[in-house]
C-alpha cells in the first residue's frame, strides 16, 4: 500500500500557529520517509489573524518562490489550505481590500488578499473549518457551494470534506470534481483523531471509486513526525479496494500531471 502515499500535500508549519514545526524539519522527515513530493499547506484563514487584516501578517505566502523546488531530494511545492467562507463558495481574503503592500507602497492597481496570496501559490486545498454559515442551508445549497469552489482556477483540491460536518450530494461534486481534474482529499488526521468521521470518508471513497474521481491522500500533519503517516487511510483504501490509479497523490509524477490536467499548474510535470 505504499504506493498510495509517495505525496504528502496537505501539511502545516509553525506558521499556521497551532503547528510546531518548521518547513525544514518537515521536508527532513518527508526525505527520511521516503516521500517523492511535499506540499506545504499552511493556513489561509482568520484563524490566524483577527480584525482589522494587514498584509504584513500574511507576507510567509508572498516570499515563498525562495523555496527551493527540490531540497533533500524531495519536490517541495507551495500551497495554502484556504477557508471556505461562505455558500456562494467563497475563499478566505476574497473581499479584504488592499491598497498597499508589507513595506506600505501603494499599488497600482486594487488587489484583494487572496488574488495576492494565490498569485504565489502552486495550488490551494479549499477546506471549512467554521461551518456556522452553512447550519441551515439545503443540500442544494451546500452543492453547490462545493461545486463552485472546484471552478476556483487556484483550488486543486477539496479538503478533509469528509469531517466538514456539513451535508451535500457527494456524487454531484464529486462528478464535478472529476470532470475538472481535480481531487477530494481522505485525510489521515480525521480517522486517526476524529473517527466519528470515518463513515462519512468511508462513503466518499467507495463514490469516488465508483465515479472515476482522484482522491488525495493526505496526513494534514501539524508536526512532523506525523508527515507521510497514512496507516489509517491505507486501511480504509484497502478494505474497499480502492484502485490504485485513482490516488493522484500514489507518485510525485501522477500529482504534478493531475496539477496538469486540472490547469491549476500548467507547467507541474517540469519539475521533475
Amino acid at each position: 500500500m505504499n504506493n498510495y502515499s509517495r505525496c504528502d500535500i496537505h501539511t502545516h508549519t509553525l506558521y499556521s500557529r497551532h503547528a510546531y514545526s518548521t518547513l525544514a524539519e518537515n521536508i527532513t522527515e518527508a526525505a527520511d520517509k521516503g516521500l517523492e513530493l511535499l506540499g506545504s499547506a499552511d493556513h489561509f484563514s482568520s484563524m490566524l489573524y483577527g480584525e482589522p487584516y494587514d498584509v504584513r501578517d500574511y507576507q510567509y505566502f508572498l516570499n515563498c518562490s525562495i523555496w527551493p523546488r527540490v531540497w533533500k531530494g524531495v519536490v517541495l511545492l507551495r500551497g495554502a489550505e484556504a477557508d471556505i467562507v461562505d455558500l456562494e463558495g467563497n475563499l478566505f481574503g476574497h473581499n479584504i481590500g488592499l491598497e498597499s503592500g508589507i513595506t506600505g507602497a501603494s499599488y497600482d492597481d486594487p488587489l484583494t488578499l487572496k488574488d495576492l496570496v494565490f498569485g504565489e501559490l502552486d495550488y490551494v486545498v479549499a477546506s471549512i473549518h467554521n461551518r456556522s454559515f452553512a447550519r441551515d442551508a439545503s443540500l442544494a445549497q451546500t452543492t453547490q457551494m462545493y461545486i463552485n469552489v472546484l471552478h476556483d482556477p487556484r483550488v486543486h483540491v477539496l479538503g478533509h470534506v469528509g469531517r466538514a460536518n456539513v451535508p451535500f450530494e457527494v456524487d454531484e461534486v464529486l462528478t464535478c470534481a472529476k470532470e475538472l481534474g481535480k481531487l477530494v482529499e481522505i485525510n489521515e488526521h480525521t480517522l486517526a483523531h476524529q473517527q466519528r468521521f470515518s463513515k462519512s470518508c468511508q462513503h466518499i471513497a467507495e463514490r469516488a471509486a465508483e465515479i472515476g474521481t482522484q482522491i488525495a491522500v493526505s496526513s494534514d500533519a501539524h508536526f512532523c513526525a506525523a508527515i507521510g503517516g497514512f496507516n489509517n487511510v491505507h486501511t480504509l483504501l484497502s478494505t474497499i479496494h480502492f484502485p490504485e490509479e485513482l490516488v493522484a497523490t500514489r507518485s510525485a509524477r501522477a500529482f504534478l500531471g493531475s496539477l496538469e490536467q486540472s490547469g491549476v499548474m500548467p507547467k507541474a510535470l517540469q519539475l521533475l
